[in-house]
């Protein structure tokens, strides 16, 4: 089940980092950035680093207010955010037209929430590519509570190096990933229809939601609160509280850029390899 405890989110903060560790993992992951002195050339040199650091640090709170799946989705009034993101992957299973038997790649796969329910729902074999061991090792252990180990899978490595033969796979995809990739090459304009509720919404802390009520001024306030509690009683390893302010920084942002039109988190396209 998801870790939805006070004690599950900073009992993993920092993934397979050491305790004592942590701290010093949050000052060099901020220190890649421009606003604490780093610079874009460094942030590219070292993306395995920088991502790899963040998502040590960042996994149990993603899992703790978001679920399984790390991605954002269209959403429609009177539906969850849970509802949504199912939805979305149903959607994508759908246009790929993924069957029983076929075999799947998932880029980016996060702890697998992705992956385990387009598997359930298509009956697929679904491989998740990470490159993050500590995000592999909870999918893991995930696969085991739902009892779904033979149809996924888990591979570590960089998806800009790909272990894999050619026509491996009968299709692949990848949602919220490659953002992280250091070189990007496809460049497209989005032309979706905007659904009915902002995307940016579970992160705008001026919305009440009862069932987004982490999200939201108060939720985040009890948050904030517990975790320094926690960090004080040693209970949470020190730097936890630097990891939830940067979260909340990166949400105000992501609900501001929505509001004001200039960020979008996700487009969707379909591309199929040639037959011959």
């Amino acid at each position: 089940m998801s870790k939805s405890g006070a004690l599950d989110l900073v009992s993993g903060v920092g993934g397979r980092i050491e305790k004592k560790e942590v701290l010093p993992a949050v000052q060099k992951y901020e220190k890649y950035h421009v606003c604490h002195g780093g610079n874009e050339e460094e942030m590219k040199a070292n993306y395995s680093d920088m991502v790899n650091k963040y998502y040590d640090l960042v996994t149990s709170s993603y899992e703790y207010g978001w679920g399984e799946s790390f991605h954002f989705a269209p959403r429609w009034k009177e539906e969850s955010l849970g509802e949504s993101i199912k939805r979305h992957e149903h959607f994508l299973a759908l246009q790929l037209g993924l069957k029983k038997g076929h075999k799947v790649l998932d880029v980016g796969c996060g702890i697998g929430g992705p992956l385990r329910e387009i598997s359930r729902f298509s009956g697929a074999f679904v491989t998740g590519l990470n490159n993050n061991e500590y995000q592999i090792s909870r999918g893991e252990e995930l696969n085991r509570i739902r009892g779904i180990n033979s149809n996924c899978t888990y591979v570590k490595a960089d998806f800009m190096r790909m272990p894999f033969s050619d026509n491996t796979f009968d299709a692949i995809y990848a949602m919220a990933a490659t953002c992280h990739a250091p070189n990007l090459v496809i460049c497209e304009n989005d032309l979706a229809v905007d659904s009915p509720l902002p995307w940016y919404l579970p992160m705008d802390k001026n919305h009440f939601s009862p069932s987004n009520f982490r999200g939201t001024a108060v939720g985040r306030f009890f948050t904030r609160n517990m975790v320094k509690v926690l960090e004080f009683l040693g209970l949470a390893p020190e730097g936890s509280q630097r990891v939830q302010h940067f979260l909340e920084t990166a949400a105000d942002a992501l609900a501001e850029g929505g509001r004001k039109g200039i960020f979008t988190p996700v487009y969707f396209f379909l591309a199929r390899k040639p037959i011959s």
